[in-house]
């Protein structure tokens, strides 16, 4: 697994993302990811599988310590005493003291940015949330969250066919962490014949090759979704080689 550094906090750059998984499914494939060496976690309140998610980490018998683990309040819970309840929720059903990383699932409207992140800053004071980011938020929100709170992370669709180039820039200029979700383009890459072919190249598969593409950006993570054992196992090995720098723009070109 690799690491990246964000405001000195160490992320793993691969993680499992966990939105439709549910009941035994999601325990199952939370558990055999950390025993594979997943180490990163995604969830929702809106995804209504945090206690599986708990329940999956309790059973992988991995020290809480060292997983990264993220979890999101919903647009309809951003008044302050609802963030503040919704996230003690989180944290029973993950059966944990904190969460690494809180993040706003989506902008929202009629509540007023500074309420919402100064909640999240309370329960960050308070040791329930180690970082505080946002998610789905354009360049010009994730400024003007910035003023109400450190921004950790801003979570967002990116793979190869969707450019996120604004993001990129700010998230360098800005030291946070740009995490994509929907990475594999819902298996689109897949059957793509310019990443079919890099990834024969190296021995890997279009999959593992716009995975790699992701990771070898600065400030950048992902999170694909996958259960079994094979697509698990696929999209973590993928830290044994390297594209070239003709490679990325290749895969870049894509999303143009």
């Amino acid at each position: 697994m690799e690491y990246l550094k964000i405001k000195d906090t160490e992320v793993p750059s691969l993680g499992l993302g966990t939105y439709r998984l549910t009941g035994e499914t999601c325990v199952q494939a939370v558990g055999r990811a950390l025993s594979m060496g997943y180490r990163h976690l995604d969830t929702a309140q809106m995804y209504g599988n945090e206690a599986e998610v708990g329940r999956g980490i309790g059973d992988s018998g991995v020290d809480r310590e060292e997983i990264f683990l993220t979890t999101k309040v919903w647009p309809s819970d951003f008044a302050h005493d609802s963030v503040i309840r919704k996230t003690r929720e989180s944290l029973r059903k993950l059966r944990t003291e904190y969460v690494d990383l809180l993040l706003m699932h989506w902008p929202g409207d009629g509540v007023p940015l500074g309420e919402t992140l100064g909640a999240m800053r309370e329960l960050q004071e308070d040791g329930s949330v180690s970082h505080i980011g946002v998610s789905n938020f354009s360049p010009s929100l994730v400024e003007e969250a910035s003023e109400h709170a450190e921004i950790f992370c801003n979570q967002v669709q990116y793979h190869p066919y969707r450019s996120q180039n604004a993001l990129l820039e700010q998230a360098q200029e800005m030291d946070y962490l740009l995490t994509a979700y929907t990475p594999l383009s819902r298996g689109g890459v897949g059957r793509d014949k310019t990443l079919r072919e890099m990834g024969e190249a190296h021995d890997k598969t279009a999959t593992q090759a716009a995975l790699r593409w992701l990771l070898q950006q600065d400030k950048v993570c992902a999170i694909p979704k996958a259960t079994g054992e094979e697509h698990l196992r696929e999209n973590l090995d993928v830290f044994d080689f390297e594209l070239s720098d003709e490679e990325m723009d290749r895969v870049f070109s894509l999303g143009r």
